[in-house]
């Protein structure tokens, strides 16, 4: 059959049925400053959707549209837990520095998913690396990736 008569996509179809982002099956707890950050990107998207509207940029509303239904469930099932008082184990929100068997010492603050970045220095609570310290103190030694790790400080 000739490509002539092969009906295209004029790109508009693509995007109106852009998959939702997953939603992870885990309790969304998540620290004040989780909380603030879902509220920003709800905020953001919505102001997204907002001026894709007015150019009428189909792509565009698709993606915000997305991001919008993704930030306001996260925002709608948000669990705000205070910061630890104890600091004797290790608990959502704690800080914890470690020292890895190769010499390394690494500081994190267990965190919420959504607002989880290892490289500066957040990690998600379900993390294999959080989950291995939750409920542990210090000088406890845990697993961490490859080797081990001992819990030096807790904050």
């Amino acid at each position: 059959m000739s490509r002539a008569f092969v009906k295209e996509p004029d790109g508009l179809e693509a995007f109106e049925d852009l998959p939702d982002k997953l939603i992870s099956e885990h309790r969304n707890i998540v620290t004040a400053d989780g909380l603030a950050m879902i509220e920003a990107e709800a905020s953001r998207s919505a102001e997204d959707m907002a001026a894709a509207q007015a150019i009428n940029d189909r792509a565009a509303i698709a993606r915000a549209s997305r991001d919008l239904r993704y930030w306001s469930a996260r925002r709608a099932t948000a669990e705000v837990l205070p910061p630890p008082a104890d600091v004797t184990e290790v608990q959502f929100g704690s800080t914890v520095t470690i020292a890895r068997d190769d010499g390394r010492k690494q500081t994190f603050r267990i965190v919420g998913e959504d607002e989880a970045n290892p490289s500066k220095g957040t990690l998600s609570y379900v993390s294999p690396l959080a989950q291995a310290l939750l409920g542990k103190a210090l000088g406890d030694v845990v697993v961490a990736g490859n080797g081990e790790a001992e819990i030096v400080k807790i904050g």
